[in-house]
């Protein structure tokens, strides 16, 4: 009989709102997050390309559970356009497939706006993660292989132009839903404005519900990151053992769990309901003003994330409980 390895890493729950550099993968970001803080486990919430730069919310331990809501929380990109070319990737790191020496000026830019507002339909760069029949579209891309990319809704929000600094760029900003692709707007833009064009810059600066309050950077990290005691000289004795390394400065960069549900109802419980809770058990909810019924609602424990349930005819049902 085979006996489970023991978990490496710490037990450290919430979420490292980690402003990403420049060319850094999502999937590098995340175990450099997890190395740092020797985290036992670590997930993010929506990748972000390599060349962009900015939120991306990376969850540690227990939070791991709530990433769903983060994904499905609103966007907000600032971006550059470069105007007077298309490229095969639709931002600055494919090769050009078209150009064009017409450039817009501020009242045409502004006059396509309103047509990427609302409901709109995208589709989605070639050069995608997009499965098409269970390939990556990028895979598919790079192999040579023209493949036709499905339609697909999204929203927008708002979407407003920022700055022009010359002729060639426009630089806008966009609050969309989750699943839009930026390098789609660039490109459909430059189509419209019979100019061309693709992402030149392209920095995410909000993932509802976190803000640009909430971010961290690499360097922020690193210089209160713990160090390992060094290691004893050959030869040389070790009259006590090595100190704890101390995460406490690190650990206070991390946000609660609990900040990662603002989207769904909270309800606090008391001592004895939450114990019931942590068994697995139901719980009846009682007072004047306890909810009767709700699809989907979490309850909190002295300000912790204790479970995510619903709610039928007064009765609190746990789906996920959280020990952390």
């Amino acid at each position: 009989m085979s006996r489970r390895g023991k978990k490496k890493g710490r037990p450290v729950s919430g979420w490292v709102i980690f402003d990403k550099p420049k060319g850094m993968g999502s999937t590098e970001a995340v175990s450099k997050i997890k190395w740092l803080f020797n985290a036992e486990k670590a997930g993010h919430a929506g990748t972000l390309d390599p060349l962009a730069s900015g939120m991306l919310p990376i969850a540690l331990g227990e939070a791991t559970k709530t990433v769903p809501y983060v994904m499905d929380g609103t966007k907000v990109y600032r971006f550059l356009v470069r105007w007077g070319a298309e490229r095969s990737t639709d931002d600055m790191e494919g090769e050009i497939t078209l150009t064009s020496d017409k450039r817009p000026d501020e009242d045409s830019i502004k006059a396509v706006l309103p047509r990427y507002t609302g409901m709109i339909k995208q589709i989605p760069p070639q050069f995608s993660a997009i499965k098409i029949d269970g390939a990556r579209a990028y895979d598919l891309a790079r192999e040579g292989e023209a493949v036709e990319m499905p339609t697909r809704e999204v929203e927008i929000f708002s979407l407003d132009l920022v700055a022009m600094p010359d002729s060639d760029h426009a630089e806008f900003e966009v609050e969309c839903s989750k699943g839009t692709y930026v390098r789609a707007l660039a490109r459909d833009m430059g189509r419209d404005l019979e100019c061309l064009g693709h992402i030149a810059e392209l920095r995410r600066i909000e993932v509802a519900p976190f803000t640009e309050e909430d971010f961290v950077s690499l360097s922020e990290l690193e210089a209160v990151w713990p160090a390992p005691a060094p290691k004893p000289e050959e030869g040389e004795e070790v009259k006590e053992p090595a100190p704890k390394r101390d995460f406490t400065a690190l650990d206070a960069l991390v946000i609660d769990t609990v900040a990662a549900m603002e989207s769904i109802p909270q309800l606090p419980l008391s001592d004895e309901q939450s114990m019931r809770i942590r068994m697995g058990n139901p719980i009846i909810l009682r007072g004047r003003d306890a909810p009767l019924n709700a699809a989907e609602i979490c309850v909190t424990s002295r300000g912790k994330l204790l479970a995510i349930g619903f709610i039928e005819h007064g009765q609190f049902n746990p789906k996920r409980v959280f020990t952390a």
